[in-house]
């Protein structure tokens, strides 16, 4: 009986090199790729997460409420800027301003108390309707370069135009221009941010000045002469009133 041979069979079409262990090699670098993959996923995840959550939080510091008020005002969005000005308060804190200036004037060491609060009593209605005109183009000057922005670099960039200090429900927001130094007081009320006094020296002295040259007119007069020069008051670049 005849023993069987065994047959080699070659395959011509396999290109060289092929085999079990080049199959084995593609099979681990695919498992590293995978993994690789995976890994750059769960890092964009967590860096989308920690932006949210960041954002999240920043809404709720008053920086975030500076930032609103500065897009509204470059964007003549009136309500929005009276929700966020109290614009009672930021009288109030400006006539207060005034009167200590006309009460340690040298000029005015003749008028008694009595007489400087009249004085005041006659400033504070005209004033009100002075700050609401002409306070959105006073910040919109002040925060030229935020103009056609958009919000999300304003918002990211107010440290720089801004010294913010939070104090639990209150906060100071301290910005120079130019030569000049303003500061905002906020205070936090039901979860919201809103300014309650402005520290312009540059608006304090035009009224004060203007409360001192109406002392030497008669009372109609003293009225006209503040009424004249509260108007005629406009930041620099601001569009005439209408």
């Amino acid at each position: 009986m005849k023993a069987k041979r065994n047959r080699i069979v070659i395959d011509l079409n396999q290109p060289p090199g092929a085999g079990p262990a080049r199959r084995g090699r593609k099979g681990r670098a695919g498992r590293i790729l995978s993994i690789i993959a995976i890994v750059l996923v769960v890092i964009v995840i967590a860096i989308a997460a920690g932006a949210y959550f960041w954002w999240q939080n920043y809404k709720a510091q008053p920086s975030y409420t500076l930032a609103l008020l500065v897009d509204a005002a470059q964007r003549n969005e009136n309500p929005e800027i009276d929700r966020i000005l109290d614009m009672d308060k930021i009288a109030e804190n400006f006539v207060g301003d005034v009167r200590s200036n006309l009460s340690g004037s040298s000029a005015l060491n003749s008028v008694l108390p009595s007489q400087v609060d009249q004085i005041v009593a006659k400033i504070t209605p005209h004033l009100k309707q002075t700050l609401r005109e002409h306070l959105p183009g006073e910040i919109q000057r002040v925060t030229a370069p935020a103009k056609g922005r958009p919000f999300i670099l304003i918002a990211l960039s107010v440290p720089y135009f801004a010294s913010v200090k939070q104090n639990g429900a209150t906060a100071t927001a301290d910005i120079k221009f130019q030569n000049e130094q303003i500061q905002l007081k906020m205070q936090q009320t039901a979860g919201s941010w809103r300014v309650e006094a402005i520290k312009d020296d540059r608006l304090v002295n035009i009224i004060t000045e203007a409360a001192k040259k109406g002392l030497s007119e008669r009372g109609s007069q003293f009225q006209d002469e503040l009424r004249r020069q509260l108007e005629n008051w406009k930041p620099p670049g601001a569009s005439p009133s209408p």
